[in-house]
């Protein structure tokens, strides 16, 4: 059963100069600034890029939450800063669900399309998949970690 929006997530090119913004204009706080090195196969999986390196932080004000990553590779693409609302800019919706293998099975058996397999991150699952016009949203499902 899908439940609703978890966050959202955005690329930008200097997540030290993100949070800065989003923390000192609007108020979020910083849950976690983590990231990932190449040769991360299941995070290069749930991405669905090759050879993915990126620094990522989540931040929050109330109950939104935004997910803010700096790729360092694969190299991004420039964007337009001034771009209208119409071009791509967002990277994907995240949606919290629970019984995520069941949702993930029923979405692909309808034909949806996926990068992976569920992917343990060991205090969650998630997996990323495409709507029907190449938009990115990923399910997750906050798991108890292995002990």
């Amino acid at each position: 059963m899908i439940h609703g929006i978890d966050h959202t997530a955005i690329s930008v090119p200097s997540l030290e100069r993100a949070l800065d913004f989003y923390g000192n204009l609007f108020g979020f706080e910083v849950e976690f600034n983590a990231g990932w090195p190449q040769g991360s196969q299941p995070l290069d999986d749930l991405v669905g890029l090759r050879d993915s390196e990126s620094k990522v932080a989540m931040i929050r004000l109330g109950d939104t939450k935004i997910e803010v990553f700096e790729y360092q590779s694969p190299e991004p693409q420039l964007q337009n800063p001034e771009r209208p609302v119409n071009d791509h800019g967002i990277t994907h919706i995240c949606l919290r669900v629970s019984g995520l293998q069941q949702e993930y099975e029923r979405l692909r058996d309808a034909g949806v399309s996926f990068n992976s397999e569920p992917v343990d991150l060991g205090t969650s699952l998630c997996v990323y998949g495409r709507d029907p016009f190449g938009n990115t949203f990923e399910l997750i499902e906050d798991i108890e970690p292995a002990t």
